[in-house]
């Protein structure tokens, strides 16, 4: 018995027609129905066959429309089966099943949300029927639910657009291509883009309204007038139907130079002053150009014409305007004017519609200003030969000449004051002053100046003296490790003399024996070298034969005049094997003896030695002397004197001689002279008190009394630290006040007279006591 399954749709797109193809049994022709309505798509049985195979099933698509709004579950078809069914449903399953897609147990089809066509264009489900126990009645069956688009986006520009264009091109050249885009379906007419230029300068351009594509419309553009354009492009889907949605962007042409003009000059005629020392190589003017295109399409060719030399040359600068360059060295004295013309042409593709005019000649006169300049030398550096070892009044001459028609006085001078050459300062005459030795130095560098008068304008040249060379040295031997064996007979060549000069002349040395020599000869080779030859032999170590044997040698050296010399060489007598290789020598004698250099060294040191001693001595000796005179001097002026003894500490009791002090309780005056009278003071004199008002100190136990003294300094807050150091600055013969230590007075009595030590104040109270003097009475009150 056939199943059957019917899909039935709502009248969503009217003229919707679906197709189904029946499955094929037995390889018989199939039945196809078309033009079937949307609700009754009916899947029947072929033509009866007699074997029953296993079917398949081809579903048509669905169309669901997008974005449609869905408030309640909207149907869009029907599942039916031509099998009776009792308690049976239908099942659907695949993407959105049971969520965007449900069926009810009729088999009606629902959808239940919007859907969007640019999320999602299609679903993929499959169709199940099953009975009251969950038996399948028929094999699934598979369809798709497409959803038909609506125009819902609208186009859209990703960028605004630049472009350029030569101007002067041609009608139809492509400018830039623009490109829109549209998310609906693109094989529909809602994606369908058509382009337009809507507004900006659309005169002189177009686009295509299928490719987007903007080209040139006219060929007349010159970026001289105009360099940029403003378009606005319209993107429009449906085809450009007037109900489709529309994009717009902006497109900025930039026309570009092309060298179209002519460059001209500024100017028909240029005048320059330019001074005769400016420097060449370097501009001396610029020729400017007008050009209206841009700088990279200014192309100038400068040519002069009208001149004779290349004296001058044009450059094109950074800006293309002509450098007008000094290439050779100007001379006010032989020109000082130039004129000529300077032509000017450009490589230029002119647009029959230019009609600018160009100057392209132009008159260039050049003044050259007269300058002072300095002297000029006839040589850019002179080269001299001198013989060395003669003096040479006249080695040549430095010319110089001032190039300016004043022709000033020229003076000429060596820069380097050491240069054993001289320059006469009005001629340029060069002569030697001393000696030149070309092996101490072969060649003299110096440079000469010369100086205009008065202006002081100089040039510097350089100069080089070469010394040549004279025979003027000895040649000198070289005879290095010559010996004798003892079995060299006769004949027997022991060495290889050699000579050397310290001239630079080619010559050939020729040696001979400067004495007899009855044991050697020589052999001369004739290229510079000899053989000392033995003239008997052999020889013997024995004790009577000396240790070495001295031979005289003369070396010539050939020369103009001829040199020559006489060097001593000392052959040693040794034992040596079949090929005269040494085995032993004697030793040479030595000799004992003390080189110059080391003697000179020697005597050196001991007359620092003794200059030193002599200078000890002689100090000790002064300052002994001074010692002697400080002594005798008695007095030492405007020094501090340190008095040990000073202090009340009972150190100071103890190792004190009292009886020293007792020396002044004696009556005693100042100094006085026969006359008896004393000398003038600077204190007026106190009268002693009767002598019954005596101090103590005079009259009982001076011990006691110091005693007492000392305690009442040391109670005495107005007294001065035992340790400051006190400035006497009245001590000393040369004094008003004579000398105030006790070791110049007398121990015994003494006419001295110290009433004076009064007038010295309280401070000194007690130095008056103890020398006997007696103070007012206040003084006594302890």
């Amino acid at each position: 018995m056939m199943a059957w399954l019917q899909l039935w749709t709502t009248g969503l797109m009217a003229t919707m027609a679906l197709t189904v193809i029946i499955a094929q049994d037995s390889g018989l022709p199939g039945v196809e129905r078309e033009n079937l309505g949307p609700a009754d798509i009916v899947k029947k049985e072929s033509h009866p066959v007699l074997f029953r195979q296993k079917r398949s099933w081809i579903w048509n698509s669905l169309y669901v429309e997008e974005e449609k709004p869905v408030v309640t579950p909207l149907k869009i078809g029907r599942l039916k089966s031509d099998k009776s069914m009792t308690g049976g449903h239908f099942k659907i399953d695949g993407e959105g099943a049971n969520d965007i897609f449900i069926v009810d147990h009729k088999g009606d089809l629902f959808v239940t949300k919007s859907l969007d066509r640019e999320k999602k264009n299609a679903y993929h489900l499959t169709a199940m029927m099953s009975d009251a126990y969950g038996n399948p009645i028929e094999n699934p069956g598979e369809f798709v639910v497409q959803v038909t688009d609506i125009n819902d986006n609208t186009p859209v520009f990703t960028q605004s657009y630049n472009g350029s264009i030569e101007e002067r091109s041609r009608i139809g050249k492509t400018v830039v291509e623009v490109k829109a885009t549209d998310a609906d379906d693109p094989t529909t007419a809602n994606a369908e883009l058509r382009y337009s230029l809507t507004h900006g300068d659309i005169s002189a351009f177009e686009i295509d309204s299928i490719t987007g594509v903007i080209s040139c419309k006219i060929n007349t553009l010159d970026r001289e007038t105009r360099e940029e354009y403003l378009v606005v492009v319209k993107a429009q889907d449906m085809r450009g139907l007037a109900s489709g949605s529309t994009a717009t962007t902006s497109v900025t042409i930039k026309i570009t130079d092309i060298n179209d003009n002519i460059a001209s000059f500024t100017r028909t005629k240029y005048d320059l002053n330019v001074p005769e020392n400016h420097k060449v190589d370097e501009t001396i003017g610029i020729l400017e150009l007008v050009d209206k295109d841009e700088i990279q399409n200014k192309e100038p060719i400068f040519t002069i014409q009208n001149l004779n030399s290349n004296i001058f040359n044009i450059e094109p600068n950074h800006n293309k305007d002509g450098n007008l360059v000094l290439k050779e060295a100007l001379d006010f004295e032989k020109t000082n004017s130039y004129s000529f013309t300077v032509r000017m042409k450009e490589n230029v593709r002119t647009p029959a519609d230019n009609t600018n005019a160009a100057i392209t000649s132009a008159q260039v006169n050049i003044n050259v200003l007269d300058v002072d300049e300095p002297p000029i030398f006839s040589e850019d550096m002179y080269s001299f030969n001198v013989k060395e070892e003669i003096h040479v009044n006249n080695i040549g001459f430095i010319k110089a000449r001032d190039p300016d028609r004043a022709n000033k006085t020229i003076q000429f001078s060596i820069m380097q004051p050491d240069c054993p050459i001289g320059i006469n300062r009005l001629t340029g005459q060069l002569y030697t002053l001393r000696n030149l030795d070309r092996e101490d130095k072969p060649t003299h560098m110096f440079q000469v100046k010369a100086q205009e008068e008065p202006s002081g304008l100089e040039s510097v040249v350089k100069v080089n003296i070469n010394v040549q060379d004279v025979n003027d040295n000895e040649p000198e031997l070289r005879a290095d490790d010559i010996y004798i064996c003892e079995n060299d007979e006769s004949n027997t060549i022991i060495g290889t003399l050699t000579a050397t000069d310290k001239d630079d002349q080619p010559v050939a040395f020729t040696f001979s024996l400067a004495s007899e020599n009855s044991n050697f000869s020589i052999r001369n080779y004739g290229n510079g070298t000899a053989a000392l030859i033995v003239k008997q032999g052999p020889f013997s170590l024995a004790q009577h034969d000396p240790k070495n044997y001295k031979v005289d040698i003369r070396v010539s050296d050939g020369g103009h005049p001829s040199k020559s010399s006489v060097s001593t060489v000392s052959v040693g007598i040794c034992q040596c094997d079949p090929n005269r290789n040494r085995t032993y020598c004697k030793p040479e004698a030595r000799r004992m003896g003390v080189s110059v250099h080391a003697l000179t060294a020697i005597l050196l040191c001991i007359l620092t030695i003794l200059v030193i001693v002599i200078l000890f001595v002689m100090r000790k000796r002064y300052q002994k002397d001074s010692l002697a005179n400080m002594k005798n001097s008695g007095e030492i002026h405007e020094q501090l004197v340190t008095y040990d003894e000073e202090g009340g500490g009972e150190m100071d009791t103890n190792g004190y001689d009292v009886s020293i002090l007792t020396s002044a309780c004696h009556d005693g005056s100042l100094l006085r002279h026969q006359d008896h009278r004393p000398h003038p003071s600077l204190y007026a004199m106190v009268q002693k008190p009767p002598h019954h008002t005596q101090p103590t100190a005079c009259k009982g136990d001076m011990a006691a009394m110091i005693e007492v003294k000392k305690d009442e300094a040391d109670h005495d807050r107005d007294g001065f630290p035992y340790d400051t150091l006190h400035i006497y600055g009245y001590e000393g013969p040369e004094s008003l006040a004579g000398s105030l230590s006790s070791l110049g007075s007398s121990s015994t009595g003494s006419n001295l007279d110290y009433d004076f030590l009064n007038n010295w104040g309280p401070r000194f109270r007690t130095l008056a006591e103890l020398y006997g003097v007696d103070g007012p009475d206040y003084y006594h009150q302890y």
